[in-house]
């Protein structure tokens, strides 16, 4: 384990998409006692956040490769603790228990939209359409994000299809990075749940994101897990705070 300083300030930096490798966010391991480590979530703005759903499978996955952990293991987060399993490419997460679970009706533009919210780790607004393509989701997905139910936090924006029994649809507009993401783990599980709640799908559910298949189980209301397959791309070494030369 490294310590990092201003961990806020090399998330931003190493997040770039033009200056630094680009990605969505930062993960750190750390130690923690009574776990096989504690992951830490900083968002591409600098902002810590307290869950993050695919970020946890890549930990996982990484911990493993690496024998910092077993196959089977257990990590803390801001947001609780996770349980994992790696088997394979394909990591299986057990996230914290959805709660908090309202329905809300909220005004946007003059516009009247039904949004369901629970926590999944972190808050997640979802809504239904029938076309998502047709759905602008940087600027209704932000003006959600902001919407004064939500404050002083915000939250994140979960726009949903239900394509099959077992199956859905999702495109999300993150906190934190404030735009429209690729993939978004928890928003996957808050999304399947919500689903699931109102009886529009099964228990297991596919859903499918822009970059990727997840698949999220539900055994009921405390146990909820998320699956996908992680790939390793590169390592490499990044100069985050270059030392000033002597003159």
């Amino acid at each position: 384990y490294r310590k990092i300083k201003k961990p806020s300030v090399f998330a931003k930096k190493v997040c770039m998409r033009k200056f630094g490798i680009g990605a969505d966010g930062l993960l750190l391991l750390e130690k923690e006692k009574g776990f096989d480590f504690k992951m830490r979530i900083f968002n591409s703005d600098g902002s810590e956040a307290e869950m993050c759903g695919n970020g946890a499978r890549c930990v996982a996955y990484y911990s493993y490769k690496n024998g910092i952990s077993k196959r089977i293991m257990k990590f803390s987060t801001i947001g609780g603790e996770i349980e994992a399993e790696v088997r394979g490419k394909r990591v299986k997460v057990k996230l914290t228990p959805p709660k908090n679970y309202k329905v809300l009706r909220i005004k946007v533009d003059g516009k009247i939209f039904k949004v369901y919210f629970v926590l999944v780790g972190v808050p997640h607004a979802v809504l239904f359409f029938d076309n998502l393509e047709k759905v602008d989701v940087r600027e209704l997905g932000k003006k959600i994000r902001y919407h004064p139910v939500f404050l002083p936090k915000g939250t994140n924006v979960d726009f949903v299809k239900i394509t099959g029994k077992s199956s859905i649809s999702i495109r999300t507009y993150e906190r934190g990075v404030e735009d429209e993401t690729l993939s978004c783990g928890t928003g996957s599980v808050a999304s399947a749940y919500i689903s699931w709640r109102n009886g529009f799908v099964s228990s297991r559910v596919k859903v499918k994101t822009r970059a990727e298949d997840l698949r999220v189980y539900i055994e009921d209301d405390k146990n909820v897990y998320l699956e996908g397959k992680v790939e390793h791309i590169y390592d490499g070494t990044f100069f985050a705070f270059p030392e000033k030369r002597k003159k």
